[in-house]
């Protein structure tokens, strides 16, 4: 267990970091305008984000030991055709997680 003191300093930490990194374009940039290489970039940072956060969670799930398992594999497979083919979020996040639970339905 980590000890109040510890706790607090990351949380301070974290807050400060987070503070800081938001500050320096939106305090520091304020209205002048962001160069369009800069601006062509940032687009691509929610795409990337997503993808970062969830391949660990397939390719090595806490729930099955770390190791990859069908149910997960299937349901990616899922929401990214379904994402291809409709260009919708929404459908590929509910067809992933319909994939999802209906192989973990039926491996279990």
């Amino acid at each position: 267990m980590i000890d109040r003191t510890t706790l607090w300093i990351v949380i301070i930490g974290l807050g400060l970091g987070s503070f800081f990194l938001r500050f320096v374009f939106t305090g520091l940039v304020g209205n002048r305008p962001m160069p369009a290489w800069l601006l062509r970039h940032l687009r691509y940072t929610a795409v990337a984000v997503l993808p970062a956060l969830v391949a660990p969670q397939v390719l090595w799930p806490a729930a099955t030991g770390g190791e990859p398992d069908p149910a997960r594999l299937a349901a990616a497979a899922a929401a990214l055709s379904v994402g291809l083919i409709t260009k919708n979020v929404l459908a590929a996040m509910l067809a992933g997680g319909v994939t999802l639970y209906g192989m973990l339905y039926l491996f279990l």
